[in-house]
């Protein structure tokens, strides 16, 4: 068994939707980026949850989404362990569906007035997975959530941190399954 079909299907965070998986073997993902994208699908899971419990989101490409959104790495590996950001464009190439291409184009640039829902969801999964949080942006998800459902600002972004607090208590097992996996 490869690599990358260890870090897709051992156990440990939940399995990448079968399109996702199918597509990393495709593209001969390293399994570093595996374990990476299924760590970020596992937590847009529980936050799509809580979201769709809030307002209605397009749930199933928030984690095809979460699922591929640093698929462009493939193609600039040094990525996997560095800063940059030429591996957006690079996935949107691959993934070609401008629906679900996006993801992998934009996560990167959340602050962008045209950002959806969805986006800001994927690229929060991408933040929060490691335990990081970013006030702006935790902010930003609050305040559409609380504009869609005529709720005050505070009210949701309490919940919202909540939620978002006991995901990154998490962060050190999913930190710990990714290091399992080699970059090459």
């Amino acid at each position: 068994m490869s690599t990358l079909e260890r870090a897709i299907t051992e156990e440990g965070p939940r399995p990448l939707p079968e399109a996702a998986a199918a597509l990393l073997r495709q593209v001969g993902a390293p399994a570093r980026l595996g374990a990476h994208l299924r760590a970020v699908h596992d937590v847009a899971v529980e936050i799509v949850d809580w979201v769709g419990g809030e307002v209605e989101v397009d749930r199933a490409a928030v984690l095809f989404g979460a699922a591929t959104h640093d698929i462009g790495k493939v193609r600039f590996p040094g990525e996997l362990s560095g800063s940059g950001a030429q591996h957006e464009p690079a996935g949107q190439q691959l993934l070609v569906e401008p629906r679900l291409a996006r993801f992998a184009a934009l996560h990167g640039n959340w602050r962008r007035d045209a950002a959806t829902l969805e986006e800001l969801l994927v690229t929060l999964a991408d933040k929060v997975w490691k335990g990081q949080r970013q006030a702006g942006l935790e902010e930003r998800v609050a305040r559409v959530v609380a504009e869609a459902r005529g709720e005050p600002v505070w009210a949701v972004f309490m919940r919202l941190d909540d939620e978002l607090t006991r995901i990154a208590a998490g962060a050190e097992g999913r930190l710990a399954f990714q290091s399992r996996f080699p970059t090459a």
